[in-house]
């Protein structure tokens, strides 16, 4: 198994347009030309989006000609989604904890010190 960068994974994902183009390819792959025909920008800005993705291993691309297509990684997708799996158990404890804290009814001393 590859081992991924998760610090660029994230970054690649941190940009709306890169994760717009992540959501379609994981529907399949999809030409460079097919990818920017939804997008409001040039098809070099959709080209650097698409190195950034590549770069940080969250998708690849193969030529065929004069044709580059493009899929989703799973396996960096599938690391990202670890790590977050592995801060929930935490992250929840704490929230429950501290709802906990505001559940607690209000006491007399807590009154008179406000």
């Amino acid at each position: 198994m590859l081992k991924y960068d998760l610090d660029q994974v994230f970054k690649a994902l941190a940009d709306p347009t890169r994760r717009a183009l992540v959501e379609r390819l994981v529907r399949g792959p999809a030409s460079v030309s097919e990818l920017a025909a939804p997008l409001t920008m040039s098809l070099a800005a959709v080209v650097q989006h698409l190195q950034v993705l590549e770069a940080s291993g969250v998708i690849r691309s193969e030529k065929a000609g004069r044709v580059r297509t493009c899929q989703v990684e799973p396996a960096a997708l599938r690391a990202a989604e670890g790590w977050l799996g592995r801060q929930r158990t935490p992250w929840e404890s704490r929230l429950d904890r501290l709802g906990e804290v505001f559940a607690e009814p209000e006491t007399p001393e807590d009154r008179s010190s406000s």
